[in-house]
């Protein structure tokens, strides 16, 4: 995979697992919990390492698969994922936001990293580097977080559109792995 591949399909990893970490930060800044820089990183850290770590064990698993087969079998599970994603939002299923101060964002921080182990262990088997995938992962993630702190109450009523665009994602996702 070339640097730009790689980069490409790091970014979309962490695009589709974050959109929802923007509108859990909008819910949060909506309902008037802070979010400062450390309350950010700590979160961003504690997703990013669970994240990183169904990385490995995703490409763990696939090194016991031939590669063409590990590539196509991780490729239908983001693509199953998203799938997933998609008929949850058809039958108007979403995410809670945690409530609270630290302990709220302690739970968004578990929620997320959660949400992310799944498609994190369905990536690594794709062939998809930990190290970048993590990376991207962790930047977003933080970006993420900042951004719907400032966005706050604006785009609250936008909070249905999480689900359904973080499974289109995973779908894209899967299929720039089987192709």
């Amino acid at each position: 995979m070339d640097i730009l591949s790689a980069l490409g399909a790091g970014f979309l990893f962490a695009l589709a697992c974050n959109l929802d970490t923007v509108l859990a930060a909008v819910g949060q800044g909506a309902g008037g919990r802070p979010l400062g820089l450390r309350e950010a990183l700590a979160v961003s850290l504690a997703t990013t390492l669970v994240t990183f770590l169904s990385l490995i064990l995703g490409a763990a698993g696939a090194a016991l698969l031939p590669p063409a087969l590990a590539g196509r079998l991780g490729g239908l599970a983001l693509a199953g994922l998203g799938l997933w994603y998609l008929l949850d939002a058809l039958r108007g299923k979403g995410e809670a936001v945690p409530d609270g101060e630290g302990a709220g964002w302690l739970a968004l921080s578990a929620a997320l990293a959660v949400n992310n182990a799944g498609v994190g262990v369905a990536a690594g088997v794709t062939g998809l580097s930990p190290l970048l995938a993590a990376g991207c992962n962790f930047a977003v993630t933080l970006l993420s977080l900042l951004l719907g702190r400032t966005l706050g109450r604006r785009l609250a009523r936008w909070s249905g559109l999480a689900l359904p665009v973080s499974g289109a994602l995973l779908v894209g996702l899967g299929l720039w792995q089987l192709l």
